[in-house]
């Protein structure tokens, strides 16, 4: 199988500020481990483009959009909140991680790529309609589904996101959206707040949000029960024609931002149930994108065992 793989220096232009976990050698540390194992040279590398506007105001007010901007032209310290740290090439930088997502996406829907990675930042999953936040600017994964939707005709997306953080962006995206079925695993209670198992979504779209919120100190146990037991059954019955994943690494017990205890090899372990589902109901088609993920040195080495597992090194089991 082929697996399209989306990295630029550009994203390592946004600077977040001095001290700020969502650093730039996040990337570096990244792209210098992967760049040196001996399969990496078999992903098909995808060029990086600049999102179109019209894609990311199927998520976000154009109001909000300008602020952004504008907020980056005059070279603010932050958007909105402290911890969301800007320069003046981070809104740049965020429309060319939005457009990296879609950029995968023409090639898996193509039959170029069965699925796809993206190695990109700022991560998304925070940013709300109108506000951003948790070190997010744009939704890239709301944007993506929207576009895999409206330019690609793909009817029922399912938005697996395990970063250790709850995705409050993206729910309330879709929370009314009975064709986006978000599924989140996090630490809980945590910041920022949301993802309580009683969240399922709202009015058409009841049901078709699934929190599993994890106590600090999950384990690799914990969570392969909440995927056996919850997650594999409403995402079988849903039956997805794409998947994305809010790759977040951040659930890893050495992460310094959360207390989740997930081993390196469990992030493998959940890319092969994806994969199991994207062959079953979609085809393959299965984009991935960075979210979190905070030591340095324990990144690298997650990425390359979701990427071992999609690009099939690494036999599912």
């Amino acid at each position: 199988m082929t697996t399209a793989f989306l990295y630029d220096d550009r994203f390592l232009d946004h600077d977040a500020g001095a001290g700020h976990p969502e650093r730039k050698e996040r990337l570096e540390f990244a792209i210098r481990h992967l760049r040196a194992q001996p399969w990496f040279g078999d992903l098909l590398s995808v060029e990086a483009k600049i999102c179109e506007r019209r894609w990311i105001e199927e998520v976000h007010d154009g109001n909000y959009i300008d602020r952004a901007s504008e907020a980056c032209r005059k070279g603010l310290p932050f958007l909105d909140v402290a911890d969301v740290g800007i320069c003046e090439a981070s809104c740049d930088v965020a429309y060319l991680a939005a457009g990296g997502a879609l950029a995968l996406a023409d090639k898996v829907v193509a039959g170029e790529a069965q699925n796809g990675f993206s190695l990109s930042r700022p991560p998304g999953h925070h940013a709300e309609r109108n506000l951003a936040l948790g070190f997010c600017l744009f939704n890239n994964v709301a944007v993506l589904a929207r576009y895999l939707q409206k330019h690609h005709g793909l009817d029922k997306i399912l938005v697996l996101d395990w970063d250790v953080h709850h995705g409050n962006g993206t729910q309330h995206t879709f929370e009314q959206d009975p064709s986006v079925f978000y599924v989140s695993t996090h630490q809980y209670p945590f910041y920022p707040g949301t993802g309580a198992a009683s969240e399922t979504g709202s009015g058409r779209g009841e049901g078709a949000t699934l929190n599993c919120p994890m106590p600090a100190g999950a384990d690799d146990i914990l969570y392969e029960r909440a995927f056996r037991e919850k997650i594999l059954p409403k995402i079988d019955a849903f039956m997805p024609d794409a998947l994305i994943i809010s790759a977040g690494f951040d659930a890893h017990a050495d992460d310094p931002l959360a207390q989740i205890n997930l081993s390196t090899e469990f992030f493998g372990w959940m890319s092969e149930r994806m994969m199991e589902v994207a062959d079953r109901y979609a085809g393959g088609r299965l984009i991935s994108m960075l979210e979190g993920g905070y030591n340095i040195k324990r990144l690298p080495l997650c990425i390359e065992e979701h990427l071992k597992v999609l690009s099939g090194i690494k036999e599912t089991a």
